[in-house]
Order: C-alpha cells, then structure tokens, then sequence
C-alpha cells in the first residue's frame, strides 16, 4: 500500500524566507555597529610628535611693544580750525614752544566782550573809590574847622572866666561865652562819633571795592592769558609723536592733536591671550629678547584686567635702565615672563591644532602598525611650546598633533 506523502507547509517556508535575509541585516548592522569607525589619512598630511620627559619650564612668552615710560597728550584748549602750524612731528620740542594757532573769531569775539565789561566795571568801582576818598577828605576838613571852633571857644571861656573873677567882663558876656563853649564841646563830641562811624563804614566799603577791583584785575589777567590759548604750546619738553594737524582742520576743545614723549625711559606694552589672566600677578619676573644675544631682566608692573577680542594688556619695566639705549618707540620685542620658579621634569607633549577640537580630554596614539586609536589623556599646565601631561600617555608615545576637525566620532586612523 502506497504511504501519502503530505505536502510542506507553506507559511514555515515563506518565513524562512523572511527570516534569512533580516538575520543577515541584523548581522551586518550589528557587525557595524561594534566595528571601530575609522579613517584613512596619508602620513605627510600629519604632525606627529613624540611624549617626551624633560623640565616644564612655566612661562608665558608675548611679543611686546616699546612706549616711553611717560607719554603726556597735547590737546587743543580753545577749539577751532587749524590756522598755522609750526613744528612737524619727529621733533624734539622744549616746553612752551608754540605747535600750531588755532583760529575762532566767536570765541575770539567773546574774549574781547568780556575783556571790555570788566575794564568798564573795574573803572567804575575806581571812580566810586575816588569818590568815597573825596568824601572822606571833606569831612576831615569840617572836623578840623569843628574842632578848632571849640579850640576858640575853650580858650575865650578860659579867658573870660579868668576876667569875670576880677570884674572885668560883665556876667552877661560871660554867660554868652560859657554857653557858646558848651555848644562848641557837644557839638565836636557829636561830630566826632559820628565821623568815626561813618570812617568805619567807609573803610569797609573801601576794603570791599579794593577786593573787587583786585579779583576783577585777576580776572582780566586770565581772560587775557586765556586769549593765548589759540596757540597751542608743548606741555613739557620731549619728543613730538603722532602729530598730523591739517590747515583748515577743526579740533573740539580738549581735543588732542599729539603726544609728547618724555625721554626719562622705556616700558613695554604687551596684548596677552586671555588664558594667563588668572595666572599673572604684579611684580611677575621675566626677560625680554633685545638684539640677538641681549637679554634684559623685565618685571610686571601694570594689568589691564579688561579683556578685548580674547585678550588683555600689560606693562612691564626694566630692571635696568642702562640696557635701554638701543631702544626706540614702537619696537617688537619677544618678552618672557616667568610664572613658576622651580622648574621639574614631567611628560610633556608639543602644542598643535588638536587641542582646539579635544579640550585636551583625548589624542590619537600611534602602535606598531601605523594605525591611531583614540585615547583619554588629562592635561596640565601649558606654556608656549609643551602641554603637561598627567595620564595617559608614557615617554616615547608617538601621537597625532595636527587638527582632529570632523575627526569627533572616528577611533581609529590608518596611517598610508
């Protein structure tokens, strides 16, 4: 008896054909997934350096610019336009010496309005003065002639009394006598108060107009000296810089239109990266580079704490003045400034463009088989050539130093 054969079933059939190709892209996603990402870069398009172990010297180095120690603006006083010049820029100049006129017929104008009120005011006091004195002169006269009306009447009553005692003088003139006696003595006494007090307040008004007169003088003595300011004058005596007035050019009052140097010395001004503005302090040690085998001790003297475009500005001083004949305004110098004085030996790797991709948190290290695998470092300090290394590297490591732009996601670089 023939046996029957069953027919497969056909929904298993139709999922092992489903099943089959999914398996294989589960397969090779996963396989994608656990495979490092890589990429393949040409060797010559690499900076490569190795993790060396040598002194960590802690700097900072900066180019600096050499200023005068003292720099003193020249500013317009009276504002107007350029009328004449008479010096050019790059000149010394001794102090007093006039620098430019500067021409304003306003101001020039008003100068004279007030020059001729207070020369009338000043006249009309002293005509108020010279009429209190006439005063005072006449009534100095009519005190005298009071005072020698009762020197007459004194001496006549003497006289009669002496007369009226011997009967010569009858009582009738006696009387008229003694009572014009009384009259003279009363009246002086009166006269006489009443002069000195009205002395007293003459005096005090006298003293009040002498003092206007004189602060009214001191004032044209100012508005005319004032008047000299249409001429700009040299402040002190030095080198004239940054002097480039235009004839016809109009300045505002205060506006400044040069410097003078004082050549009593040299500083330096630096524009320094931001990253060390926690790391500088005032009395900082360091050398600047002067000529090609010079070197002068510098200090910090000065930091400007205002940070403009990732930078701050200093000032540093010479230790030694006598190193500063060859210098001169405006000069590049490369300074060093010392920010550690104990120096220790420590891993350090050179500075490259990585850092700005890493923060210093990571770097591609080199194995035998010129490939770069991603490794965690930790950084210390740094200086102009050298980052610290803390962990993560030894001597002798080989590692990519160039930029790692785009490179965020890749564990490994293969190396052609």
């Amino acid at each position: 008896m023939d046996k029957q054969i069953k027919p497969k079933n056909k929904k298993t059939k139709k999922m092992l054909l489903i099943s089959i190709p999914l398996v294989l892209l589960l397969s090779i996603t996963f396989m994608n997934l656990t495979r490092k990402k890589q990429v393949n870069l040409k060797k010559e398009s690499l900076a490569i350096k190795e993790v060396i172990k040598a002194d960590f010297e802690d700097t900072a180095l900066f180019n600096s610019m050499v200023e005068p120690k003292t720099t003193v603006l020249v500013n317009v006083i009276q504002g107007g336009s350029i009328s004449e010049i008479f010096v050019e820029s790059g000149q010394m100049i001794k102090k007093g010496a006039p620098l430019l006129r500067v021409y304003n017929p306003n101001a020039e104008l008003n100068y004279l309005t007030q020059e001729t009120a207070i020369i009338e005011q000043i006249n009309n006091l002293r005509n108020i003065r010279v009429s209190i004195k006439n005063q005072q002169l006449n009534l100095k006269q009519q005190l005298l002639s009071i005072e020698n009306d009762f020197k007459n009447a004194q001496r006549q009553y003497k006289l009669d009394t002496t007369l009226y005692s011997k009967g010569v003088v009858a009582k009738n003139n006696f009387l008229k006598t003694s009572q014009e006696f009384t009259f003279q003595k009363e009246r002086s006494n009166v006269i006489k108060k009443s002069v000195g007090e009205e002395r007293k307040s003459r005096d005090v008004q006298l003293s009040r107009i002498n003092s206007s007169i004189a602060n009214m003088e001191k004032s044209l003595a100012l508005l005319r000296k004032n008047k000299e300011n249409f001429i700009v004058k040299a402040p002190v005596d030095g080198f004239l810089s940054s002097f480039h007035p235009i004839l016809g050019e109009s300045y505002t009052q205060g506006q400044s239109v040069g410097k003078m140097d004082v050549l009593n010395g040299y500083k330096l001004v630096a524009k320094v990266d931001q990253f060390y503005i926690s790391k500088l302090e005032k009395g900082i040690k360091g050398t600047v580079s002067i000529g090609k085998h010079k070197n002068s001790n510098i200090t910090l003297a000065k930091i400007y704490p205002e940070v403009v475009n990732g930078r701050f500005t200093v000032e540093l001083k010479f230790d030694n003045d006598s190193l500063q004949n060859n210098l001169k305004r405006g000069m590049s110098l490369k300074s060093k400034l010392f920010l550690s004085t104990s120096n220790k030996k420590t891993l350090l790797i050179a500075k490259g463009q990585f850092y700005s991709s890493t923060n210093g948190k990571w770097i591609f290290v080199l194995n035998s088989n010129n490939k770069a695998v991603k490794r965690k470092i930790t950084i210390g300090r740094e200086n102009s050539f050298y980052y610290e290394v803390l962990s993560g590297l030894k001597e002798g490591d080989k590692v990519i130093t160039s930029n790692y732009d785009g490179f965020e996601t890749v564990e490994q670089v293969n190396i052609k």
